[in-house]
């Protein structure tokens, strides 16, 4: 899947470029729900959805994208896989299952006005926010970077830290971006080895380093140092005028789901307005790009996000680890 979210809104065919609105339907009976959205989160939609579908019971699992495809992965070799809805970080994961033929299309799913790289061009899976990766840095520090060249200054030699692709999907999105960005590649993940750029587990470590002034730059998602930020904390972010890297949170239906009506609706729900609403609510930048972001983000107009080919993402993704982890250990 390759897309380039900076680019003007793409159309499908004839569809309306208006919203669709959710309205209570006859959908009934129970949903099964797996999600690695925060717990709260995961509350939240799961509770404004049966607003509009009071007679759909929702019973949701919510864990770490991983976990959850190491459970789903037992469930398919037992043959009874229980979830009709997957709602995921990322959409390499997505096409792993697209691959494996697990995945069920939904040709009536209300994208119209969404860019044609949030979303499957198979219509199986398709993107719900964007959770990107930028620089934050310490406000302490005397270089303000604006690209991801600058992380390769002098100035900031020994001075970053970024998050194992072996522990962040985020971070693995990031690199497989990266690597097939014009004038960075692998050649850039080289120099930032060679400045003394530090790699820890996740982006947690990577915020609490920068935070502290332990480390002035950070490569780190969006949401922690712009949040950080607006409760006084010294951290900024800088979306790359180069371009970001982003997961999408991709929602989609298992081909085995039990209630396929219900799942089209929940889908229908994440991608409509009061659903893309809730995104920003939550504080994340909406997938749409006619809905307001949460304070301190930018619409996504202005963000140049870079393309991802999620199958070769999908392809290379042990060789890309293999190559992180010899560059700055595992």
């Amino acid at each position: 899947m390759k897309t380039y979210l900076g680019a003007a809104a793409g159309l499908l065919g004839a569809v309306a470029a208006a919203f669709w609105s959710p309205a209570a339907s006859a959908a009934s009976g129970k949903l099964v729900l797996y999600t690695s959205q925060l717990e709260a989160d995961a509350q939240q939609t799961v509770d404004e959805f049966k607003k509009l579908h009071p007679g759909v019971e929702v019973e949701w699992t919510r864990s770490g994208t991983t976990d959850l495809m190491n459970r789903l992965r037992a469930e398919f070799q037992a043959g009874s896989p229980q979830p009709d809805v997957l709602l995921i970080a990322d959409a390499v994961t997505m096409e792993s299952l697209k691959q494996d033929d697990r995945l069920a299309r939904f040709e009536k799913a209300p994208i119209g006005d969404y860019q044609a790289g949030l979303y499957d061009p198979d219509l199986t899976y398709f993107g719900t926010k964007l959770i990107t990766t930028g620089i934050a840095y310490n406000k302490n520090a005397k270089m303000k970077p604006t690209a991801w060249a600058d992380l390769l200054k002098p100035e900031a030699r020994n001075l970053v830290s970024m998050p194992s692709p072996l522990y962040s999907g985020a971070a693995a999105i990031h690199m497989a971006t990266l690597k097939d960005a014009p004038g960075l590649g692998m050649d850039y993940f080289e120099k930032l080895q060679a400045n003394g750029a530090v790699a820890v587990r996740g982006n947690g470590g990577v915020m609490t380093a920068v935070a502290g002034g332990e480390k002035l730059y950070g490569v780190l998602i969006d949401y922690l140092p712009i949040r950080e930020n607006l409760k006084g904390a010294p951290v900024e972010f800088v979306f790359p005028t180069d371009g970001v890297s982003a997961v999408s949170e991709p929602v989609a239906i298992l081909s085995t789901a039990r209630n396929p009506e219900a799942a089209q609706e929940f889908v229908s729900f994440l991608l409509s307005r009061e659903g893309q609403e809730l995104a920003s609510a939550q504080g994340f930048l909406p997938a749409h790009p006619d809905v307001a972001p949460p304070k301190g983000f930018p619409r996504l107009s202005e963000i140049k996000v870079l393309p991802l080919d999620s199958a070769k993402a999908l392809a290379e993704d042990q060789a890309n680890k293999m190559a992180f982890a010899d560059l700055f250990g595992g």
